[in-house]
């Protein structure tokens, strides 16, 4: 059977409806090119300890901001946007509890941030507080537009992202505001833009825990370097399935 992969959802509005739980279509169409059965993981306390069972692999998406106090900001700037509390709670809830039971992931975007903060580094609430151009990482939203690289992310050789991309360059789309600043014990930056931008982190020493500031969902089609980073989280999970089924996956 082929493998389960979470995924957590944003939270927004929807007209006068109240809160809805929103995916972009592109992150299950990433997943099922991959061989893997794509699930929405709805943010909610009720049944927690059920729902992680369910899945061989999670993908941390991209979406709105985590509230700053998160990591010790206690200003907001004012480029801050789409916080939710309930979202916060869930996806840290949910980091410690994959990263416990050594579960594949794959961190994007916002992923990567909620990685960084959920395990005690923080974040540069905008780009412009670290002195680069907001401009060269927030390519404006128009369909079709991320699905092509504006910028080139330089990978450590010996990096896990170098060993799946197969080069130490590959070039990203770019649609974040916020950057990683203190980077988490247990992490490793490994690959950057050229302004110095922390654009890959590594958790070494786990089975497969990969964070990516850009969004390779919208790439994975017309970019097979971009496809092979959902290929891998699902080969990782197919090894997991397999292990949890024979009751030999080796949790911390």
């Amino acid at each position: 059977m082929k493998p389960v992969i979470g995924i957590t959802p944003s939270i927004g509005q929807f007209e006068n409806r109240g809160e809805i739980f929103r995916m972009e279509v592109s992150y299950v169409e990433a997943v099922e090119a991959a061989g893997g059965v794509p699930i929405l993981l709805p943010p909610s306390n009720a049944g927690f300890a059920e729902l992680l069972p369910l899945v061989d692999g999670i993908v941390f998406s991209g979406g709105g901001d985590i509230r700053p106090d998160r990591y010790g900001d206690r200003d907001v700037h004012e480029t801050t946007y789409g916080v939710s509390d309930l979202r916060d709670d869930f996806e840290f809830r949910l980091l410690e509890a994959a990263l416990a039971a050594d579960v594949p992931t794959l961190a994007i975007c916002r992923g990567i941030q909620v990685l960084n903060v959920g395990l005690g580094g923080s974040l540069y609430q905008d780009v412009s507080l670290e002195d680069h151009d907001p401009e060269a990482h927030r390519q404006p939203w128009e369909v079709g537009s991320w699905e092509n690289p504006i910028h080139a992310v330089n990978l450590a050789p010996d990096s896990l992202a170098a060993a799946i991309i197969g080069d130490t360059t590959v070039g990203t789309n770019s649609a974040h505001h916020q950057t990683l600043k203190e980077i988490a014990p247990g992490l490793r930056v490994t690959g950057r833009a050229a302004d110095g931008t922390v654009e890959v982190v590594e958790a070494p020493g786990k089975r497969f825990v990969l964070g990516v500031q850009w969004h390779p969902e919208k790439m994975f089609a017309a970019h097979p370097e971009q496809a092979r980073l959902f290929a891998r989280l699902v080969e990782e999970a197919v090894a997991y399935k397999a292990e949890k089924a024979l009751g030999t996956v080796a949790a911390d």
